[in-house]
């Protein structure tokens, strides 16, 4: 019995992993297609407006889901 508890206890740190995993490639892809878009149009970020000053500045990483 403890050795299935065992086996049961890495097969779902093996997915949680690769659930990370997963999530973290699908991060990085979108970020460098976000960069060769932007190489491409020879552009040097994304632009977006702060809503409490209504100027425009470079977009983070985190910003570019919205």
């Amino acid at each position: 019995m403890p050795q299935l508890l065992l086996v049961a206890a890495a097969a779902a740190i093996g997915y949680l992993g690769f659930r990370k995993f997963v999530s973290d490639a699908e991060r990085v892809s979108a970020k460098v297609r976000r960069e060769e878009k932007e190489q491409q149009n020879r552009a040097n970020g994304t632009l977006i407006e702060d809503p409490e000053t209504g100027e425009y500045r470079p977009a983070r990483d985190d910003e570019m889901h919205r």
